[in-house]
């Protein structure tokens, strides 16, 4: 995606924002012709931003640079790691119990705060729409489409940013199917039907509105 001597301008700014790019040109051992080629690159790739500053009243303003957060993809991100080390932590010391309890515990916040977000929606249809709004917030990319074979509607999640976590414990999945049916509430139900976990390229909840009796 990007050159050794662009990566390396991107490690400089990443130490040194605000830069110029002379001052990065003297870093990099690099011309200022060459910086600002690079510059102009990683621009298109929305990887750094420049701004204007004038230092002092005279002279013309200095071009400064900066990484946007679109750059942080050329970092590691361990936090899958992280989450895996943790539960296998509680696991180990305390035991699969503990697990459930810190899972459990996941799910009554998770239900509140979607019940916060959705209260004042009476309607299902709408308490749906607006859960994949706020799961789409978080990372999942969700929608809520009319089922193909007109049963209802589908809540669809086309990424899982916890995966790894929920790969080392299942209980994480089972834990957000409550809470998805506590937050769409009582005048629906819901089923996963996909599960990324089980193969499949998704996950998918099946959302049907409970008919009122008569």
């Amino acid at each position: 995606m990007v050159t050794d001597a662009q990566r390396r301008l991107v490690d400089r700014l990443h130490r040194s924002p605000g830069a110029t790019a002379g001052e990065l040109a003297g870093h990099l051992a690099l011309t200022a012709a060459a910086v600002r080629l690079h510059l102009e690159r990683l621009t298109e790739l929305g990887f750094v931003a420049s701004e204007l500053h004038r230092g002092g009243e005279r002279g013309r303003p200095a071009q400064r640079w900066r990484l946007t957060d679109v750059a942080r993809v050329l970092y590691p991100d361990r936090h899958g790691d992280l989450a895996v080390e943790l539960l296998d932590l509680v696991r180990d010391e305390l035991g699969d119990a503990a697990v459930e309890q810190v899972v459990a515990a996941r799910t009554r916040r998770q239900a509140d705060a979607y019940g916060a977000e959705l209260a004042g929606l009476a309607d299902p249809v709408a308490r749906a729409r607006r859960l994949a709004e706020l799961r789409t917030a978080e990372g999942y990319e969700a929608e809520v489409l009319d089922a193909p074979d007109g049963d209802g509607m589908l809540l669809v999640e086309h990424h899982c940013p916890i995966c790894d976590a929920a790969a080392a414990c299942q209980g994480l999945c089972r834990g957000e199917l409550e809470a998805f049916r506590a937050a769409v509430g009582p005048g629906a139900t819901v089923e996963r039907e996909q599960h990324l976990l089980a193969g499949d390229d998704r996950c998918t909840y099946r959302i049907r509105v409970r008919r009122k009796s008569a």
